[in-house]
């Protein structure tokens, strides 16, 4: 038997016995227009909603699809709505457990279905971001040629983790977390409708609230906490399901994040960004959500490193050194001791006065040599110390800094093409506004005109 999204045996046995399938599973809407949330994706014409046949047939066919969004918005939903919906062939696999071979013997079924019944087949292809290139390249001929319509899931960003070419052939439908109304309703839905938790119990508004928080825009996750404190207060003879049940059958959130996901890069920049805005306790907000993730450590005191230097720079001369010590401490220490040092770092890096003229310097440099303005090293400033130099008049006339009165010569440095170029322009921000002042009295004595770099 073809793999199949819901079995009729699984069916069979929740019409007998609602209870035996968790409440998110029973709560499972049956119609699109039962679906909370993604109204955006559910508009009249809707690559969705032609999906399960609305509209019409026509010239222009269903299109292929790709379900990208946090875990708990809907996917695996919207797929199931479409296996109710839909009189087409359904077949489901699971990018855990499924390979070529499966994915093959699905595509020629399919063939066989088209050609042998006028039968389309709609494959739901979950985890998709779990196959490889090879296995992803199966699937193009059978969606070029349409001879199955995919619907894939996936919780990654799938410009990283989808080949280019299938993307091209499938349309790009990206999930937004569910909000709170939306989560609200359907907790309430849950609490009444006969199969969910038919009434047996209530939930007041501060038990609600708590409920949302925990779900964290997952309505995966508010449901299983809802069926958990029900049961709880079911098991007490209790009616309502108290803020208490709540707090005591669910002992805290799972922590939204996903180390090699989006959530890894996205609450990374965050915390680089906060301490960028010397917010410290976002700062530490989000050095929390990554160290309760199990984040490993070195990646966090790397990014930190680059901080020092890409926003900090010399205002605080202190701050690149403090974050290398952290790296070296995280490294030989580990977690948990390691959370110490690096919300040490943190605050330092998250309080120290900001400049990016490092970064800016650095950046009008590279651009200019790669503009080609990169002429010959000026002769004097040549290597000298090999046998024929002088006669190639390689550091003839080079004035030695140290045996000039103040140690700065007044030769030219640079080659002839950026001669006058400033590329270091300081803050007067923390300790450089002591370096704005050297640089300005050093470029005066070296006769520099003050040309800025362009990077235009």
């Amino acid at each position: 038997m073809e793999p199949d999204l819901f079995t009729a045996a699984a069916e069979d046995r929740q019409e007998k016995d609602p209870t035996s399938s968790p409440l998110a599973v029973r709560m499972r809407p049956r119609t699109l227009d039962e679906v909370v949330g993604q109204q955006h994706l559910l508009k009249p014409g809707s690559p969705l909603r032609r999906l399960v046949g609305e509209g019409g047939g026509g010239p222009a066919g269903a299109s292929s699809v790709i379900l990208w969004g946090p875990p708990g918005t809907g996917k695996t939903t919207l797929a199931y709505v479409v296996s109710k919906a839909t009189n087409k062939r359904f077949v489901e696999l699971s990018a855990i457990t499924a390979g070529v071979k499966e994915v093959r013997a699905v595509i020629e079924g399919a063939r066989r279905a088209t050609g042998g019944f006028g039968k389309e087949t709609v494959l739901f292809l979950d985890e998709i971001h779990r196959f490889s290139k090879a296995q992803q390249d199966s699937l193009l001929p059978a969606v070029e040629n349409r001879w199955v319509t995919l619907i894939a899931a996936t919780t990654e960003n799938p410009y990283f983790s989808i080949i280019s070419p299938l993307l091209s052939r499938s349309l790009l439908l990206t999930l937004e977390p569910l909000t709170d109304d939306d989560l609200r309703s359907l907790l309430r839905r849950a609490l009444t409708e006969e199969r969910g938790l038919g009434g047996a119990v209530t939930l007041p508004e501060d038990a609600e609230a708590h409920l949302l928080r925990i779900a964290g825009g997952d309505a995966r996750r508010a449901l299983t906490a809802l069926e958990a404190a029900a049961g709880a207060a079911i098991a007490t003879g209790e009616a309502e399901i108290t803020l208490e049940t709540v707090e005591a059958t669910v002992d805290r959130a799972a922590v939204k994040y996903d180390r090699d996901g989006d959530q890894h890069y996205d609450v990374a920049s965050a915390l680089i960004k906060s301490i960028r805005g010397s917010d410290v306790d976002a700062a530490l907000h989000y050095l929390a959500r990554m160290i309760e993730a199990g984040e490993d450590p070195r990646f966090i005191a790397r990014r930190l490193m680059i901080s020092a230097s890409e926003d900090i720079g010399l205002a605080d001369p202190t701050a690149l050194p403090t974050a290398v010590a952290a790296a070296q401490a995280v490294a030989m220490i580990g977690f948990p001791e390691a959370a110490l040092t690096l919300s040490h770092a943190t605050i330092a890096l998250a309080l120290a006065p900001k400049s990016n003229a490092a970064t800016l310097a650095i950046s009008a440099a590279q651009d200019d040599v790669r503009r080609g303005l990169a002429g010959p090293v000026p002769a004097h400033l040549r290597d000298g110390h090999y046998k024929g130099a002088a006669k190639l008049g390689h550091a003839q006339g080079y004035v030695y800094p140290h045996d000039v009165q103040g140690g700065i010569a007044a030769q030219q440095y640079a080659p002839d093409e950026v001669r006058d170029r400033q590329y270091y322009t300081p803050t007067r921000y923390g300790a450089e506004a002591r370096y704005a002042d050297v640089v300005e009295r050093v470029r005066e004595r070296l006769g520099r005109t003050g040309e800025g770099a362009d990077p235009s």
